[in-house]
């Protein structure tokens, strides 16, 4: 049942299976577990951040796509249904309606970039997604009667996603259930099902295709593949992911504006994750959004507390200022590229298949 789910695509690691199980619980109980407003808030960046990373995985780790629009998706998903809550007022329709209208502009953008820009190689598909990205971010931010301009925009969700509402008098094991925590538990419902999805496409012979392109894209089109369709698929269905998980972040935080969705940082962060997870591999982007994601909330608080630690010591009390939390966050970041090349993902499974190969 297990294998059947997971698409055959199994964590072939005991350490990686524990890690993904681990996850996967405290995510699922993150409001009992965790029931402070950062906490809760932390869990669910992980959890969208899993779906970003994991749909961009998909161009770049299963198809050797480098794209910088990724987060143009993103952000589309995120203002489709902020604007469409705003025009039509809080309800479930306008949820869907913005949905679907992101979905529908995302599928039109990425076929136009996929058929005009993937005939180009590497580096020149690159420099044209970013400047299509960075072209979107300047309208985005221009259209203020549309967008909201640089303020962006605040709305309300449907009834049961508001913070105010509370189906239960009393409180369930110690946490009283609102609004915020049924978002929180349609994210992870949400993004559990379309992380499934990504693992059921990469496994299957169009999954196979996208990896002999990555490997060799001129041997893949001799045997008669036709490159440039499956590339554009291929960026058409992470386009898609990525609208979905722009939608998710607007409903949890009823606010969307270019620095939460379209920021070059955010392109950064996915890309970062991705390497730190291990490319090509979907878990990756489950273990890599945890790692990450934690290091930029709470690095800076363990900082804070390593500084107290050492007041008294001079040069250790200057390292460990928590007002240098991004230059150890970049450490942590070389470190993990040196000693896992592969990612966590990978690394974890090549110890696995060596500890088999020598017992």
């Amino acid at each position: 049942m297990v294998r059947r789910l997971l698409s055959n695509d199994l964590p072939k690691s005991p350490w990686l299976s524990a890690a993904l199980l681990l996850i996967v619980v405290v995510l699922a109980f993150a409001p009992f577990l965790f029931p402070g407003v950062k906490a809760m808030s932390v869990a669910a960046k992980i959890l969208i951040f899993i779906l970003l990373v994991a749909s961009y995985d998909l161009l770049l780790g299963y198809t050797g796509i480098v794209s910088f629009a990724h987060t143009m998706f993103f952000g589309i998903g995120a203002y489709g249904v902020a604007i469409a809550s705003i025009k039509l007022g809080e309800s479930w329709v306008a949820v869907v309606v913005g949905l679907g209208a992101a979905l529908m502009l995302s599928a039109l953008l990425s076929l136009s970039i996929g058929l005009f820009s993937l005939r180009v190689r590497a580096i020149f598909f690159a420099m044209i997604t970013l400047a299509v990205a960075s072209a979107f971010q300047t309208l985005a931010s221009q259209l203020s009667e549309l967008t909201g301009g640089e303020d962006g925009l605040t709305f309300k969700n449907p009834t049961w996603l508001s913070p105010s509402f509370e189906p239960f008098e009393a409180e369930v094991f110690g946490l009283l259930i609102d609004g915020k925590a049924l978002s929180y538990w349609l994210i992870y419902l949400v993004v559990a099902v379309m992380f499934l999805l990504l693992l059921r496409i990469v496994n299957s012979p169009f999954g196979r295709v996208l990896q002999a392109i990555r490997e060799n894209d001129f041997r893949a089109e001799a045997l008669g593949y036709r490159t440039v369709a499956y590339r554009t698929l291929s960026n058409l269905l992470s386009a898609l992911f990525a609208s979905i998980a722009g939608a998710l972040l607007a409903i949890w935080l009823r606010y969307v504006g270019p620095d939460t969705t379209l920021s070059f940082e955010i392109m950064l962060d996915v890309l970062l994750i991705v390497v730190i997870g291990g490319m090509g591999t979907i878990y990756g982007a489950l273990i890599g959004s945890v790692l990450f994601v934690l290091a930029q909330n709470y690095l800076q608080d363990l900082l804070s507390i390593a500084s107290h630690s050492f007041a008294h010591t001079p040069v250790l009390a200057d390292l460990v200022n928590p007002d240098r939390w991004l230059l150890w966050l970049g450490l942590l970041f070389v470190l993990s590229v040196y000693y896992f090349p592969s990612g966590v993902v990978g690394r974890l499974r090549q110890a696995h298949t060596m500890a088999r190969k020598n017992p």
